[in-house]
């Protein structure tokens, strides 16, 4: 904890040193000399490099602290008056031992008929309970969408969100004088299901040495593989056979008159958004748009872009965290390459279950054992008003 705390006061000292060697060094016209630029940029990087490593070490404090709770309750009642909740289905340690036994090959009568309840219809069986949880805090940790957005599970089918389209309003009257009808009208937004799979190789050397996570190894690598695929559907997806993503739905609430962004684009997006959706906003941009904005001073001489030296606080833009992503598009022009609002209406919908399958004639040739996963999830913006997106001049 002290560490991380040293490292944020070291990181905003830094960025105030970082600031001075801008403004000193910035000519007449604003620019810095080829020297002065790579200087600043050194300098940038380390800001950078410092913010990366705080939120390694805040991750690593966050899974130390949950590994280091209690496994089981304290007993306080008197013994064998109360043999505890057995659990059933798939969060059973019974579906689980078979789970793994059968991801191992070691498949027999008993274990087929533990899995009946986990079947997959297509093949392979439904990740049990505890390993789908795991899964699921994989995902966030690798996708920055399912940390902003709202998250729903559905079990089957599309899921009905009934959305307010347009809502009544008042109206001034005579005495006595007819009321006029003014009703709320109402609309439907579905979430569907779409198909997202990967293909795992392991070698068969791997998987008969008995020290092998297979468990921990396909988390991690279906986490990365899926985690990468799902966020960029979350931001970018045109609805074709994948979510929709949020710059594609949110309203263009600033088009830029330039071919770079501005202080004034900035505040202008900020404004764009509605007051009670700002108290919840949050910027979600690329890393290179973060270094251009970085450069930008409100009319106080104040950088816009401020780093946070408090734990677990994001970095601020106007006071509103910041959030960056890959998928993101860059400053280029006819691009949107931010977006500022409220991203709790932006839904995930993760259709329940997960399948694995083991493949085992797939790769023989090569030695190897294949294991498939798939998932169904969708992700829509189910009110466009709450996020507003800046768009570069074409």
């Amino acid at each position: 904890m002290d560490k991380i705390l040293e490292l944020r006061e070291k990181r905003a000292k830094l960025w105030d040193k970082t600031k001075a060697f801008l403004d000193e060094k910035r000519n007449e016209e604003g620019f810095l000399s080829a020297e002065d630029t790579a200087t600043y940029e050194k300098m940038e990087a380390d800001v950078v490099s410092l913010g990366k490593e705080i939120e390694r070490l805040e991750r690593q404090a966050a899974i130390d602290l949950e590994l280091s709770k209690a496994t089981s309750n304290a007993i306080t009642n008197t013994p064998n008056n109360n043999k505890g909740i057995e659990k059933t289905g798939r969060a059973s340690d019974e579906y689980t031992k078979a789970f793994w036994n059968v991801m191992r090959n070691k498949v027999n009568f008993d274990v087929q008929n533990s899995l009946k309840v986990g079947s997959d219809p297509e093949g392979g069986y439904l990740a049990p309970d505890e390993f789908e949880k795991t899964l699921i805090e994989a995902l966030e940790e690798e996708n920055v969408m399912r940390s902003l957005a709202k998250i729903i599970t559905t079990s089957s089918g599309d899921r009905k969100i009934p959305i307010v389209a347009s809502k009544g309003t008042a109206s001034w009257v005579d005495e006595e004088g007819p009321i006029p009808e003014s009703d709320d009208s109402f609309g439907i937004i579905s979430i569907g299901a779409y198909k997202l799979a990967t293909m795992i190789k392991v070698s068969e050397e791997l998987l008969n040495d008995s020290v092998f996570k297979l468990d921990s190894y396909i988390s991690k690598e279906f986490a990365r593989r899926i985690g990468a695929r799902e966020e960029e559907a979350f931001v970018i997806g045109d609805g074709n056979g994948k979510p929709t993503g949020v710059f594609g739905s949110g309203e263009v609430g600033l088009t830029t008159t330039t071919t770079a962004i501005k202080f004034d684009d900035i505040m202008d997006l900020f404004y764009s958004l509605k007051s009670p959706y700002r108290k919840k906003a949050t910027f979600l941009m690329n890393d290179a748009t973060v270094k251009e904005i970085r450069k930008l001073k409100d009319g106080n001489g104040q950088y816009l872009w401020q780093p946070s030296v408090q734990m677990g606080e994001p970095d601020t833009i106007l006071n509103r965290p910041v959030k960056t992503s890959a998928y993101v598009p860059i400053i280029e022009a006819g691009k949107k390459p931010i977006a500022f609002g409220d991203f709790s209406y932006y839904w995930i919908a993760d259709r329940q279950g997960r399948s694995f399958q083991r493949l085992n004639e797939l790769y023989a040739a090569t030695g190897q054992v294949g294991f498939k996963a798939t998932q169904r999830v969708d992700g829509k913006l189910t009110l466009p008003e709450a996020i507003k997106v800046l768009q570069m001049k074409a």
